[in-house]
């Protein structure tokens, strides 16, 4: 999520001749890597580790595994727990004081986007002061960071992969990110075996995400060819995966895919950037508590066909990795895939259903627009777009 604004050149043209492709993430991936983590940590010069983890992972009992292999390897921790889903800037402010006081050498994010997104807010704090406010944006911290570790235990966010802290601003209701280079974990642990744990609606939650993530990237104004390659790798893990992980919970392959699918995603978001279904999804989470996966899957297929009817190109790659589909790769085709996988992982998909038949849709659209991403959008959106985009989804 680093790219600079849009520039000049057309919504709709091809990516950029001069790009960079950053992936500052080691990745290491298997079932049962989890115990890697204490000799991870050694080799970052550890001494001292403070692990940010939420009471849902620790009662999974992953948070204990983490703990144990830290401590088998003979290094110091703590741990910092009090925060919830979409962490608000004053509970990051009380895991920077919590780190001050044990004055830990590397953090470790184990749990989903929401410990891993305070991992790094933390870090920003206790690394450069000042509040969570202060870096919004991108390269914003003012000095060095410690080195960190990501364990996601969901397969969705991506933010193993990203330089990107979303954090909410417990004055305004909004998200921040809040992102530097040097924000990035040093190491990222894919075990499947955590994301076995994950309840059904956490396991549609953070896929459609994924997913969303993979298409949005693919399309976006500040895409390059490394950061497609990330997209339509995601996408066709993704595509694949999360069907056979809604018919069967215990499918660790697929689970394995998706996992991967969701960390592919992560670095094309990185190095490229989202779209209009991101700034849709972010006012209906603030202003009506709003799952963000649901909200952005719901938004979705909307913008997909919005951005059709202007030639914006790149669905078409994408459609042609639905081997369950027939018909030509069209953004059409893409846009009915995506509203029935909406609905067999036990999402609304209409607004309606989430009990806002009239929702204030000028508010909506006029925050929508003020959305950073909304920026990146292949097709130009104004807050009258925005608006349509929310009738159509009613």
């Amino acid at each position: 999520m680093h790219p600079p604004p849009p520039s000049a050149a057309s919504p709709l043209s091809g990516a950029p001749t001069a790009f960079e492709m950053r992936a500052p993430t080691r990745l290491v991936v298997g079932a049962g890597t989890l115990g890697r983590l204490g000799s991870l940590a050694t080799e970052l010069g550890a001494k001292r580790v403070l692990v940010v983890s939420d009471r849902g992972v620790q009662r999974a009992g992953h948070t204990a595994t983490g703990l144990a292999a830290l401590e088998g390897a003979g290094l110091a921790t703590a741990l910092f727990d009090e925060f919830t889903e979409n962490p608000g800037s004053g509970s990051v402010a009380e895991g920077a004081a919590r780190a001050r006081e044990f004055r830990p050498d590397l953090i470790v994010g184990l749990g989903g986007g929401s410990s891993m997104d305070c991992a790094k807010g933390i870090n920003f704090l206790v690394s450069c002061g000042g509040r969570m406010q202060d870096y919004r944006g991108r390269h914003t911290a003012t000095g060095p960071l410690l080195p960190s570790i990501a364990v996601p235990t969901t397969a969705g966010t991506g933010s193993e992969t990203q330089s990107f802290a979303l954090v909410t601003d417990d004055d305004t209701g909004m998200k921040m990110a809040c992102g530097d280079p040097r924000a990035a974990f040093r190491v990222a642990i894919l075990d499947v075996a955590l994301t076995l744990t994950q309840p059904a609606r956490v396991t549609a939650l953070t896929g459609i995400d994924a997913l969303s993530h993979a298409v949005e990237s693919h399309v976006s104004r500040a895409a390059t060819p490394a950061s497609r390659v990330f997209s339509r790798a995601a996408f066709a893990l993704l595509a694949h995966g999360l069907p056979r992980v809604f018919a069967d919970p215990a499918d660790v392959a697929a689970r394995a895919d998706v996992q991967l699918g969701a960390a592919w995603a992560g670095l094309a978001i990185e190095n490229s950037m989202l779209g209009a279904a991101h700034a849709l999804a972010n006012p209906l989470t603030a202003a009506h508590d709003v799952v963000h996966g649901q909200a952005v899957g719901l938004m979705l297929p909307h913008v997909v066909r919005f951005n059709a009817a202007a030639g914006a190109d790149g669905y078409g790659e994408l459609a042609a990795h639905l081997a369950d589909e027939t018909g030509p790769p069209t953004a059409e085709r893409l846009a009915v895939w995506l509203e029935s996988l909406v609905a067999r992982s036990g999402l609304a998909c209409r607004l309606a259903d989430l009990g806002l038949a009239t929702p204030d849709v000028t508010a909506l659209a006029t925050a929508a627009a003020g959305q950073w991403t909304a920026g990146f959008n292949p097709r130009p959106v104004a807050t009258a777009d925005l608006a349509l985009l929310y009738e159509a989804a009613r």
